[in-house]
């Protein structure tokens, strides 16, 4: 269990900063009419939040692989020259 959040400790901070940004969206920017679908409720601000936040984070964690793989790659280039 350990082990788990050692290695996801990144997308569960995503996925918590996720959900207090949509219920603060919720809470400060939202519909105040209530006809609004998405924003008058909070439950579903939440969860979009999370899940936005849970892309972000995939997003800048990939962005970084991609850049640590590209940089192997060039460095075999060069031992094989």
């Amino acid at each position: 269990m350990k082990d788990f959040f050692k290695r996801r400790w990144v997308r569960i901070a995503g996925v918590l900063v996720g959900t207090i940004g949509g219920y603060i969206y919720y809470r400060y920017v939202g519909c105040v009419s209530g006809t609004c679908p998405i924003t008058s409720n909070p439950y579903t601000m939440i969860v979009y939040g999370a899940v936005v936040g849970y892309f972000l984070t995939e997003l800048f964690s990939n962005i970084k692989k991609t850049k640590e793989v590209k940089e192997i790659s060039e460095k075999k280039i060069k031992e094989n020259d």
